[in-house]
């Protein structure tokens, strides 16, 4: 299991910083020029998603983090792991079903894990 959800955090995380940094340096994220689903959230709120490259790049970071505590078996990383999950439910919609497998594991494991 623990393999398999460091495998989902550095898909989830690698490619929340990739798509923060290329659109602080391209304008535009990765893939068709609309934004995927998640997107619609950010408009209804007025918020120009094209702005929100250092919101990617610091939940990428953040997933990475959690993976190293995961993989070092760093006592914060079980309640790290289901915080960030959470907080990336908006990011229809790859981002959301990661996050799903992610919370599922954690919650149904979390002895099996060594938490």
């Amino acid at each position: 299991m623990k393999i398999l959800i460091t495998v989902l955090a550095f898909l989830n995380g690698g490619y929340m910083l990739l798509d923060g940094l290329f659109v602080l340096l391209k304008g535009k994220y990765i893939g068709p020029e609309k934004p995927g689903p998640w997107s619609g959230l950010f408009y209804k709120l007025n918020i120009d998603v094209f702005k929100l490259g250092p919101l990617f790049i610091i939940f990428g970071l953040l997933w990475l983090i959690w993976m190293y505590g995961l993989l070092t078996n760093q006592h914060w990383a079980y309640i790290f792991g289901i915080l960030i999950s959470i907080f990336t439910l908006w990011y229809l919609p790859l981002g959301t079903l990661l996050s799903v497998i992610i919370l599922v594991i954690l919650l149904s494991a979390k002895t099996k894990m060594g938490f």
